[in-house]
């Protein structure tokens, strides 16, 4: 599985942007996708995630401004940033989980950039 993130910038705190991450390979194979983050000086953390069926799963500091969503036939994931904060300033990325009969792997694709001045 290879993974391609899409849509970081420079913004002003209260605007938006929307992230892609495409998906190529063995794309039959995957779950779960999500977004993580990475600020400088921090611990990669998990942004929001959703499942193959839609379920999804946000971390506290971003619930209500970002939405994840996926289009299964594109292979895309998306996540929606509105009322971005300062805070949200991180490399952004975009990760798959693809599963088997009795495996498991986890797929990162390359950071993608957020930069939200106050």
């Amino acid at each position: 599985v290879q993974l391609q993130a899409f849509g970081g910038g420079l913004v002003q705190a209260g605007e938006s942007l929307r992230l892609s991450c495409a998906a190529s390979g063995s794309i039959f194979s995957i779950n779960v996708m999500g977004w993580y983050r990475q600020a400088p000086g921090k611990q990669r953390e998990v942004v929001a995630t959703i499942a193959s069926g839609g379920a999804t799963e946000y971390a506290y500091p971003v619930k209500g401004r970002f939405t994840i969503s996926r289009d299964n036939a594109k292979n895309t994931a998306y996540l929606q940033m509105n009322s971005l904060k300062p805070e949200d300033t991180a490399v952004y990325y975009c990760n798959a989980v693809a599963q088997g009969a009795g495996w498991q792997r986890s797929y990162w694709g390359p950071g993608t950039e957020v930069t939200v001045a106050s």
